[in-house]
């Protein structure tokens, strides 16, 4: 198998769960019974983040545990973008099966934001810089995912101040929380540490997997 040829096989995996999600953004897109504005500030990451793994494939495609991520991360967005994460069915039902006093599938949300990103990062830096495995990368990787999740917030702060000065509150979801944005950056490093600590040496193994895929004769 030649590496060009390899790449080829590879791409089957992305290629499918891009196609799967294209359909599914088409069809929450036009449905959604919240309007297109909010559908775009909530699952307009997740598009970014999957054209930009698309543009770099051919230079440098990734993990299949990464494209999965991916995958599974998108549709998570979708969900919250369709409903809003306020008005989320599976968060209504946690509500009321806990006695919650809100609706937390913002949270699933904001955990997902770091555990499924924090492999993505993790395979650029291990394979496009001189960092090694160790307490200083697991370091880094949370820092930097912390970071994200504090500029997501200011991005939502902008947002809401640009969109709907009036009722920022509604637009953001915080649901009366003064602590919302706090909160949602915690389960953002609660992701990427709950990931990093039990799911790397799966993600070592997707990497070893995709080398060998990649560069076989």
């Amino acid at each position: 198998m030649t590496p060009l040829s390899g790449t080829r096989d590879w791409a089957k995996l992305p290629l499918a769960l891009g196609a799967v999600l294209v359909v599914t953004f088409v069809a929450t897109y036009f449905t959604s019974p919240e309007g297109h504005l909010n559908w775009w500030l909530e699952v307009g990451p997740g598009v970014i983040g999957m054209a930009a793994l698309a543009l770099t494939f051919k230079r440098f495609p990734m993990s299949r545990l990464v494209y999965v991520g991916v995958f599974v991360h998108v549709l998570i967005l979708v969900y919250g973008g369709f409903y809003t994460y306020a008005k989320a069915p599976l968060g209504e039902w946690a509500k009321e099966a806990f006695g919650w006093q809100r609706n937390n599938y913002d949270k699933i949300g904001h955990f997902a934001f770091g555990f499924f990103p924090v492999f993505t990062l993790r395979e650029v830096l291990l394979r496009q810089t001189k960092l090694e495995r160790g307490g200083w990368l697991v370091f880094l990787l949370i820092c930097v995912i912390l970071g994200f999740a504090a500029l997501y917030e200011f991005i939502e702060w902008w947002g809401a101040l640009l969109l709907d000065p009036a009722g920022g509150d509604t637009f953001l979801g915080s649901q009366g929380d003064i602590w919302d944005a706090q909160k949602d950056m915690l389960w953002a490093g609660i992701g990427a540490t709950v990931g990093l600590l039990f799911f790397s040496k799966l993600h070592d193994a997707s990497m070893e997997k995709a080398r060998a895929a990649l560069t076989s004769p």
